[in-house]
């Protein structure tokens, strides 16, 4: 334990100029005579720390010192074998670069950790894709990728239900969704999110004047982007970004209402066969509203995508969900049943 916190103590005095005592005592989660102890400790192994003394002082390492990728231990280095998801890497044509990175990392370490990699590789691997389905590559993913690790625009065909639309697209990151590939770009001032699989064509600008219509090398000039790169926003957070589309995603297919009292056990449940987050939020507000009846029971109003999906959802709850409203979808679950007893009597 204490000798991980010294690794981390040289790292991050190696990443900043100086850091004070107090600093220091907070990243490593310690107090300040602690910090004083491993400073000591450190000295006394030849690792140049220097304090510089009075209110703006702090620790400081000095001589360019720099430490190196043997201080791993096997952990840090099955955790940075894991780091990479090989399918995604091989979709975008990264697998060549990640298996040399690899092999530079394999060769700095100390020999009795050099089975990391093997080691890591059968003990945990994730599968992106969905259940029952069969994942399928797209085509110019590639291309996009390319565009993407280049900040460089692209012009793009899209095909937005049944017709196909042109694009000029600034590609700002990928995201693997459940085995599906989406673009996030921003178009027109905005950000928007494309699925990769419905893209017909991709062409990355080489230059001003060399590809694309006009208005595309206009604005290219404009903003100073003449070898067809694009300046990017150092504010965007790809993972925030998609979340909050993700949540807008997920809100914006719930458009029809269903009231349905639960028992415990179908409070329990809920969660679990529709939408998660609307089942939580609609169990929350019943409890708020006053709760559970006399027989234990709880009234609540859920967010469903349609009456269809609804049926099909709900079903599975059985007897631990009554469906009140509205009537129609009542009156279907309670043939449903009639029909189950049939079939069971």
């Amino acid at each position: 334990m204490r000798a991980a916190r010294l690794i981390k103590m040289v790292l991050l005095l190696q990443a900043r100029p100086s850091m004070t005592a107090a600093e220091l005592a907070r990243e490593l989660e310690v107090s300040e005579r602690t910090v004083a102890r491993d400073v000591l400790s450190l000295s006394e192994a030849g690792v140049p720390v220097y304090a510089d003394r009075g209110r703006a002082g702090g620790y400081r390492l000095i001589g360019g010192y720099r430490t190196r990728l043997t201080g791993l231990g096997r952990s840090e280095a099955e955790a940075l074998f894991l780091s990479g998801v090989p399918t995604a890497l091989r979709e975008m044509g990264l697998a060549d670069a990640a298996s040399a990175a690899r092999l530079k990392v394999s060769a700095a370490l100390r020999p009795e950790l050099r089975d990391a990699a093997s080691g890591a590789a059968q003990r945990f691997h994730l599968d992106a894709p969905a259940w029952y389905q069969e994942p399928e590559t797209p085509g110019l993913l590639p291309a996009i990728a390319d565009a993407v690790w280049d900040d460089r625009r692209i012009t793009a065909r899209y095909l937005r239900k049944d017709t196909e639309v042109a694009r000029e697209l600034e590609p700002y990151g990928l995201v693997l969704k459940a085995g599906v590939w989406y673009l996030a770009a921003r178009v027109e001032g905005e950000y928007r999110v494309y699925r990769v699989d419905r893209f017909t064509a991709v062409t990355a600008y080489e230059g001003v004047g060399t590809t694309g219509p006009a208005e595309a090398t206009a604005a290219a000039e404009a903003t100073g982007a003449s070898d067809g790169r694009f300046r990017r926003d150092e504010s965007f957070d790809l993972p925030a970004f998609w979340a909050e589309r993700a949540a807008q995603f997920a809100r914006s297919i719930l458009r029809e209402e269903v009231v349905l009292r639960l028992s415990a056990r179908g409070v329990h449940q809920l969660p679990y066969v529709t939408e998660r987050a609307a089942a939580r939020e609609a169990i929350a507000r019943a409890q708020a509203a006053g709760g559970p009846d006399e027989q234990g029971r709880l009234t609540v109003t859920l967010a469903v995508e349609s009456a269809e999906v609804a049926y099909a959802q709900l079903l599975s709850l059985g007897p631990e969900g009554e469906i009140l409203a509205p009537v129609e979808l009542r009156a279907r679950m309670a043939a449903a049943a009639r029909r189950m007893a049939a079939v069971y009597d």
